[in-house]
């Protein structure tokens, strides 16, 4: 009986470890307690109040381990302590975890987590939220109606973060970038970011550039920021929080992208290997310091269950090319969607449940419970640094106004929102468990928040008072003025109009520098041997190469081999890339005997530099997304994706529109980023016919990027050459071609690649004298080549 009795406190045991968080104390809104969960009810495995006091292993498999010095404890004290772990104000989702040494980990960190006892740290998080608070009440009072966002109810947000921030500050990390939605995001600028609260003032009180282009610029909850924050203890990491638009998930790959350049380039100035380019998947480093720039990202639960890019995102974050070492993501889980409910807006029991596709822990919390919030995030973040993992903090709380400040969400959540209006915030609910505890009075509590609200009011009125300054006329040199002198003396030296084609640069290189790479190109490792076509694939360019031609594919490997040996480094991603959608590109060889693998053109990097080729996901959203965000964060590297196909692009439409093309005008963020679309205009019926080179042509403008559709292999050469030295960059998309890869008429002399540069406008070598001719057709690429044959066929 007492063996019987053992197994089933241990299955009672591993199912709080399951199924726990079925009955935590979750939503700050429920009138309830939650219901007993039977696979959680000790009835259920035989056990009743006679057993409580009887002691039972707590050591060995499924035992709970808490040092004790026999390894037994009475069944009261075991359901203590697991109720604690797992059924109060904190949920956790681990046991999906495949991998025993992180269920463990979790495991000991959480079923010996105590609370918070000192009293710095309880004063730490009644600033916090005392900040939070402050803000939101005074712009709610200063500014009616306007939209905002606001992050009420949802104030212990801006604890996790300064919680997840301070202990990355702690431990010595070099720098997190940030990506959020709408929700909060004001206060996490100020409170988190350091927004001085006059640049805010002085957003709401209308202070903009009027010299800006109607309709350029962005809303106030779209931009980001770049600062410092400091931790508690005072120890210091740079933040960056990066703009994005209302396509609120779409800036998730941008920031893992630049993420990924910041690891990069640590890894450069360090003069060896990118920190992320030797780790394997689950290799642990501690604290220490692999991955030391930390992407945190902050979504709304209706968002997170709904966007596919957020699946997308989350399937990067082990695979070699796009690994950053975890990702912290919180969810501000305010039960509701604009007006749909959670039934409406998802098939799974959580919002959060995508994650386990990569079986990330997800830590559920009352955000009604800051301590509780401040000690899973501090958690979350040290999992992160430890397994170099995603994981989630799914904070529970509530919307106090609409969808923003001016919707009546009562129409659709009446229930809901008379819970709301008679429920107090979080900080109020705080003040009273720490008046109640003796660790502060009610008094000192007023008088912080009276702190606050003075120093804002003070913040306000200077920034009423400088904006009468700077009234039309006044010559104290304004912002506003300094900048119309600036767009002046370029325009007047651009003259009346701005150039539609960019001056093309000198990106010749010498015949001894294009020797040197394609010598480096045809050689291959000792005992390593090709496979049968491509070994004939190579003797066939080493014949063009002894001929004085280069083909589409042998340009594109020149011009980066002769980069490469410049110093700047490439980063080439995309489905199929290494190889070439059509066989053309061969970057990475593959041993036809061993599957060992060789990057000749690698062996070209000089004074630091990369070159990085990758197979990416099966995706165009995320993938683009990411690369995207990789040229922002390093600015001089040539960054490339292809599409498998030209007009696969479509698949990342939402990339292209908010970011790429419009970046640049809404938030001075500029990329030089190429995409590669293949077979952009070649036939083959409506799935494989174009690239839709009229939608990238209808939106330019002000020359926010570069449209091409080559004809021939030196104008290919010389254009990557040509994107990679020029500054600022422009965002860059070449239609590239199938038919023309190894079409005789597409091929260049190599002397082009010494002498030439790109030019906007080939002339017609066969063409009649310019005295004759009557009539002037334009066409590029392989409509091009097809026009000269057919003209030079019927002797038009």
């Amino acid at each position: 009986a007492k063996v019987t009795k053992q197994v089933q406190v241990n299955a009672l045991i591993n199912m709080h470890r399951v199924r726990g968080h079925l009955i935590a104390d979750l939503d700050p809104l429920s009138a309830s307690e939650p219901v007993m969960h039977a696979e959680l009810d000790p009835a259920t495995y035989g056990l009743t109040i006679w057993d409580l006091d009887r002691e039972f292993l707590t050591t060995g498999q499924g035992g709970l381990d808490l040092g004790q010095p026999d390894g037994q404890m009475p069944l009261g004290e075991i359901l203590h302590v697991l109720r604690n772990a797992y059924c109060r104000t904190v949920g956790v989702e681990y046991m999906h975890i495949q991998e025993p040494d992180e269920k463990l980990w979790i495991q000991q960190q959480v079923e010996g987590m105590g609370v918070i006892t000192g009293i710095e740290e309880k004063l730490h998080i009644l600033d916090r939220l005392n900040a939070a608070e402050a803000l939101e009440r005074f712009l709610d009072t200063k500014y009616v109606g306007q939209k905002r966002f606001g992050i009420e109810g949802a104030e212990s947000a801006i604890v996790v973060l300064d919680a997840v921030l301070g202990k990355a500050a702690d431990v010595g990390m070099a720098s997190a970038i940030m990506g959020m939605a709408h929700r909060g995001r004001l206060n996490v600028l100020v409170n988190i970011v350091g927004k001085h609260y006059g640049q805010l003032f002085g957003e709401f009180e209308g202070n903009l550039d009027e010299w800006s282009t109607q309709g350029s610029g962005d809303v106030k909850y779209h931009l980001g920021m770049t600062s410092e924050f400091e931790s508690m203890a005072g120890n210091r990491i740079p933040v960056e929080l990066a703009a994005n638009p209302s396509h609120l998930e779409a800036v998730n790959p941008v920031v893992e992208g630049m993420v990924r350049a910041r690891l990069d380039r640590i890894g450069h100035e360090q003069g060896e290997h990118s920190p992320v380019s030797g780790l394997v998947r689950g290799q642990a480093a501690g604290e220490g310091g692999l991955y030391p720039v930390l992407p945190l990202l902050i979504h709304g639960d209706a968002a997170f269950a709904g966007q596919g890019v957020v699946s997308e995102t989350l399937n990067l974050s082990l695979i070699e090319g796009y690994r950053t070492g975890g990702t912290v993501h919180l969810v501000i889980n305010n039960q509701v969607g604009f007006t749909t409910t959670a039934e409406a807006a998802r098939s799974s029991y959580y919002c959060t449940d995508v994650a386990k596709m990569i079986q990330a822990p997800i830590f559920h919390v009352n955000g009604d419970d800051p301590e509780a919030c401040a000690r899973v995030a501090r958690l979350a973040l040290v999992y992160r640094n430890h397994f170099h993992k995603d994981v989630v903090i799914d904070m529970w709380c509530y919307r106090r106004h609409g969808h923003n400040e001016a919707d009546d969400p009562s129409y659709t959540q009446p229930e809901m929102y008379r819970r709301i209006e008679s429920h107090r915030s979080v900080r109020k609910r705080y003040v009273e468990s720490l008046v109640k505890r003796g660790d502060i009075t009610l008094d000192e509590a007023e008088q912080a928040m009276d702190e606050f609200r003075g120093r804002l009011q003070s913040a306000l009125d200077d920034t009423r008072d400088r904006a009468g300054d700077e009234a039309p006329g006044d010559a104290g040199g304004s912002a506003l003025a300094a900048n119309r002198d600036f767009q002046l003396s370029i325009s007047e030296a651009l003259g009346d109009s701005t150039p539609h084609v960019a001056s093309p640069l000198d990106t010749g290189v010498s015949d001894k520098q294009v020797k040197q790479v394609f010598a480096v190109l045809s050689s291959v490792p000792e005992g390593f041997v090709l496979h049968p076509k491509l070994a004939r694939q190579f003797e066939a360019r080493d014949a063009m190469m002894a001929k004085g031609l280069v083909d589409w594919g042998l340009a594109e490997a020149l011009a980066f081999g002769s980069l490469l040996s410049e110093g700047t480094s490439i980063r080439l991603a995309g489905q199929d890339s290494r190889r070439g959608t059509f066989s053309h590109r061969h970057s990475t060889l593959v041993c036809n005997e061993t599957g060992r693998e060789h990057c000749p053109l690698a062996e070209l990097a000089r004074s630091g530099a990369r070159l990085w080729v990758y197979d990416s996901l099966l995706s165009e959203y995320a993938a683009l997304g990411y690369e995207y965000g990789y040229s922002v964060g390093d600015a001089n590297a040539l960054v490339l994706w292809e599409a498998q196909f030209g007009d696969f692009v479509n698949g990342a439409q939402i990339i292209i529109d908010q970011f790429i093309m419009s970046a640049e005008d809404k938030w001075n963020q500029h990329s030089g980023l190429v995409m590669l679309l293949p077979h952009g205009f070649e036939g083959q019926g409506p799935e494989h016919s174009s690239g839709r080179i009229e939608r990238f042509l209808q939106s330019t403008a002000e020359n926010n990027l570069r449209v091409a559709n080559l004809s021939t292999a030196a104008q290919y050469f010389h254009l990557l050459r040509d994107q990679a030295m020029r500054s600022p960059r422009r965002p860059l998309v070449l239609f590239t071609p199938k038919s023309l890869l190894r079409h005789r008429d597409a091929r260049s002399p190599v002397t082009e690649l010494a002498n030439g540069k790109f030019s906007p406008l080939l002339g017609d070598p066969n063409g009649p004298e310019p005295g004759q001719t009557t009539g002037i057709v334009l066409a590029s690429g392989k409509i091009g080549h097809e026009a000269l044959a057919e003209r030079d066929k019927t002797g038009a």
